[in-house]
């Protein structure tokens, strides 16, 4: 049985922290270099909400091109290439159909490489590290999003506005992301390569396909997404509790911080305990999190309620996917992934809007408290219609050793 973290998980981990740290570099400035280049707020969600569909469909559309060609390492180094590159060309024209298509390339690339990389890092595990795995990667994959914008924070205090040339330098992590990628090598996995004709939506015919168990794990996962709102509503509430902009960007930094430190040790516990019990002990610590939200404009319980988001992803978000691997023929790993994480990117952009029509029409409280509620029933779901997060398939005889 594996034990230790494999060559191929510390690469995969390392790339993803490269690009990460080149990606939420830009995180503090974006909306405010698109409006210094004339985009209205309308024209900014309307790029976001493009880019973030493409990414969405496409991940299930390269997961089961990678299933049908037998092959990882190619899909998660151009994935890794089209994000890095997307940094320079939105400095490079100020046109909006430029920055549209230099978006769409960033998000594209995220879509690309997801199934292929989350099937590589699923071959290096065994039923009983899985957990652990995947939590080691979110834990790097996050330290990105701490480095990032405290590099950003570092570069405008000593050059205050000076956009253009961030978007340059957050390229240069781009690169080591890239760099590393080629160190990638498809391994020989039980995988049998599919000729079959594949179409930009025909990995929908995969939730026919796939298991009783797959769609119940899934349905959940999406129901729940279906009011897990941006981030950017977290980071507003601590903005009305009376943040100036700098705090709010150093809370967001914590909450990844906290995430980044507690994903691997979750993780590896959730291998002693169970996928499932640890993914419901996330949504119960996320509920909580956002009842305290809706009932309280107290500046330090907001912080401590930041702590407790940390906490609830790192329970939860590389759980999923560890999740899902488990229940999913090695065969269709990416597929798996790819069409779960399409329906959650669609899901995801429906709660931000339900979000942002409950906290226009009623206030911040009432969006907060809506979303816990129905977290609860989440929770419920999952105590009473889901198995335990067991293989149903056999894994390689690598992986059973």
């Amino acid at each position: 049985m594996k034990t230790t973290i494999t060559r191929t998980v510390w690469i995969l981990s390392l790339v993803s922290l490269f690009t990460d740290t080149a990606s939420e570099m830009l995180y503090p400035i974006m909306p405010i270099y698109l409006k210094s280049i004339g985009f209205s707020i309308l024209l900014i969600g309307i790029l976001e909400g493009l880019a973030e569909a493409v990414a969405g469909l496409s991940k299930g559309y390269f997961g089961q091109m990678s299933d049908s060609k037998a092959r990882r390492a190619p899909f998660v180094q151009l994935g890794y290439a089209l994000s890095a590159i997307s940094k320079p060309m939105m400095a490079l024209f100020v046109y909006p159909l430029w920055i549209f298509f230099a978006r769409t390339t960033d998000r594209l690339g995220k879509g690309i490489r997801t199934g292929a990389r989350d099937a590589m890092l699923s071959a290096e595990t065994t039923k009983k590290n899985k957990g652990q795995i995947f939590g080691f990667h979110r834990s790097l994959d996050t330290f990105g999003a701490v480095l990032g914008p405290v590099l950003a924070l570092l570069y405008l205090y000593f050059f205050p506005e000076d956009y253009i040339n961030l978007f340059y330098i957050a390229f240069i992590p781009g690169v080591f992301a890239i760099v590393a990628s080629f160190l990638l090598k498809d391994q020989k996995e039980n995988i049998i390569s599919k000729k079959k004709k594949i179409n930009f939506f025909s990995f929908l015919n995969y939730w026919k396909q796939s298991s009783a168990q797959y769609r119940k794990v899934v349905i959940g996962l999406l129901f729940f997404a279906l009011f897990n709102s941006s981030d950017v509503f977290l980071l507003l509430k601590a903005k009305e509790a009376g943040l100036d902009d700098t705090w709010v960007i150093s809370i967001y930094i914590f909450y990844n911080l906290i995430y980044a430190l507690t994903a691997y040790p979750l993780g590896t516990f959730a291998d002693k305990v169970g996928l499932k019990k640890m993914f419901i002990f996330g949504l119960i610590i996320f509920s909580l999190v956002y009842f305290g939200m809706g009932l309280t404009s107290n500046l330090y319980i907001i912080i401590a309620l930041f702590f407790g988001y940390g906490i609830y992803a790192a329970a939860t978000e590389g759980i999923s996917k560890a999740w899902i691997t488990n229940i999913s023929n090695e065969n269709d790993t990416a597929t798996a992934v790819g069409t779960y994480a399409a329906f959650q990117s669609i899901a995801a952009m429906i709660a931000s809007v339900f979000a942002g029509l409950l906290w226009f029409y009623f206030g911040a409280k009432i969006t907060f408290i809506v979303t816990a509620i129905a977290t609860s029933f989440a929770i419920i779901y999952f105590l009473g219609n889901v198995g335990n997060a067991s293989p149903i398939f056999s894994q390689s005889s690598k992986n059973t050793k």
